[in-house]
């Protein structure tokens, strides 16, 4: 396989998804997820012009770090322990997963200066799925006023796998809802202006839906590697 053409298919595919809704497609950042791949492949996908990747665990995040190091933007996008803030605050640009304030207390504490978070949002019913309730991520955001390190840049979730187009667009109109909330409470430390959402299989719907920031492991980077 090739990422180099991966990630054209994903470029034209984008393109369209942005033609559909009048859009930007240069708003749109496509975020390499890694963590089922070796190096080599996060190293291919780097050379192909990808500048983002996401990692979801500390042990898959650090030995890619330690040799690409600043080449990428990194995302963290897993459910992050408290106990492994401290591991990879200094590796990461994003934080995808912030869903509770012990987390938060954690960053702020752990962080030298400002950390770019999306606060993770369940906006299906499905059992699997981390996040806040839909109808507690507004008081959940007015008390990230208590840490100056935390900036909420964005809300995140995962639809459910499926190929039910209006249960994926209604996961992703809620999102965008809530962040049309967020934005309206002109909090200074919560500008709220990314929306990070869709997967290999869904990414086309989340941009009409309006996302600015697409998950994107399979399509791009290919199968779990052994």
């Amino acid at each position: 396989m090739r990422v180099a053409e991966n990630l054209e298919q994903i470029q034209k595919q984008i393109e369209a998804a942005c033609k559909n809704s009048n859009r930007n497609p240069d708003d749109i950042k496509i975020i390499a997820v890694t963590k089922y791949v070796s190096l080599n492949r996060a190293k291919e996908a780097v050379e192909a012009g990808v500048t983002h990747l996401g990692e979801n665990r500390e042990e898959g995040l650090l030995p890619k770090w330690e040799v690409l190091k600043d080449k990428p933007t990194w995302h963290f996008i897993g459910s992050l322990q408290t106990r492994k803030v401290k591991n990879i605050i200094d590796k990461v640009d994003y934080i995808h997963s912030m869903d509770r304030l012990s987390l938060a207390k954690e960053i702020h504490k752990r962080a030298d200066g400002p950390v770019k978070c999306f606060v993770q949002v369940k906006t299906s019913d499905e059992e699997t799925k981390h996040g806040l309730a839909v109808d507690e991520v507004l008081d959940f955001i007015k008390k990230l006023n208590d840490f100056p390190n935390i900036v909420v840049v964005g809300l995140m979730t995962m639809a459910p796998f499926t190929s039910n187009e209006a249960v994926l667009r209604n996961c992703f109109r809620t999102l965008k809802e809530l962040q049309n909330q967020v934005q309206h409470l002109n909090l200074e430390y919560a500008p709220c202006h990314e929306l990070s959402m869709g997967m290999s299989n869904d990414f086309a719907i989340a941009i009409e839906e309006g996302a600015t920031m697409v998950r994107i492991g399979t399509a791009l980077v290919g199968e779990k590697e052994e």
